[in-house]
């Protein structure tokens, strides 16, 4: 969803006032970078957010534009490889025009790594080091850890997150909560978030800390949060969950707002 608002609101800037250009008309202009795709219904919102972002990149071959078109394929490509292993009894086509998407993924990505080995790019770095285990792209994605486009991209901190989780527990706390802090109003952040959260607080014993993240993981939609052991830790201490079930709802509320300020000491 923020890679289509990004494209069109970048498409919108390349036509000026005009109407953003819809996805008709780039398949009309530019047909290469439609036809080599699915045909099918399958991964319609993931084909469409590729499509634009493909004709992005044509136009303006920049870092921020090939990220964009990297991370859109990602998703495109998970989505039509599943598709992809569905077998069509009567219409093999389909099927085949999955596969050729899936080629089509795998080429570009490609093409889009090797285009971008010299980028100062965070995202890009951490795509290169995450994917492709390149040392030297981590070096200089550490070495920028304090430059405004990492500390004010919530994107960038929750990668930094998860290389930290490995060995400084308590600095990747901090780039939790920097990350839910950057969370912008409306926008729902990535579960792993909070699941990191409750994992890491509970580690720590911090068991007042774990059940609030697990309360607010719930409220966030995420089923798969295992709260009871984090209940019976506190309650096995005489520690009443009510004002722990308040906190909760007052800090998820302040993550919707998009006005989460850290906590030090609750």
């Amino acid at each position: 969803m923020l890679l289509r608002a990004s494209v069109l609101l970048s498409l919108l800037a390349l036509t000026g006032c005009e109407e953003p250009l819809t996805l008709a008309q780039v398949c009309k202009e530019t047909p290469g970078l439609c036809n080599d795709l699915n045909k099918d219904s399958h991964c319609k919102a993931q084909r469409a957010d590729v499509i634009m972002a493909r004709y992005h990149e044509y136009k303006q071959p920049t870092d921020d534009n090939k990220y964009l078109l990297l991370k859109g394929f990602e998703k495109y490509d998970r989505c039509v490889s599943l598709a992809a292993k569905i077998e069509h009894i009567k219409l093999k086509e389909k099927t085949t025009s999955r596969v050729e998407a899936h080629l089509t993924s795998i080429k570009e990505m490609t093409r889009l790594f090797q285009d971008t080995k010299n980028t100062n790019h965070p995202g890009l770095l951490y795509y290169h080091w995450s994917r492709n285990n390149d040392q030297s792209a981590l070096t200089k994605l550490l070495a920028l850890e304090n430059d405004p486009s990492v500390t004010e991209d919530a994107e960038i901190q929750f990668f930094l997150a998860s290389y930290y989780i490995k060995f400084d527990e308590d600095k990747t706390i901090d780039l939790l909560y920097k990350t839910l802090e950057l969370n912008k109003a409306e926008q729902t952040p990535n579960p792993e978030i909070y699941t990191s959260l409750i994992s890491l607080f509970y580690k720590q014993e911090k068991y007042k800390h774990a059940y609030t993240f697990a309360k607010i993981a719930q409220l966030s939609g995420i089923t798969n949060v295992e709260i009871f052991p984090i209940e019976q830790q506190l309650t096995a201490t005489g520690k009443s969950l009510s004002g722990l079930d308040t906190l909760a709802q007052q800090t998820y509320d302040s993550i919707q707002a998009g006005q989460f300020v850290s906590p030090r000491d609750f």
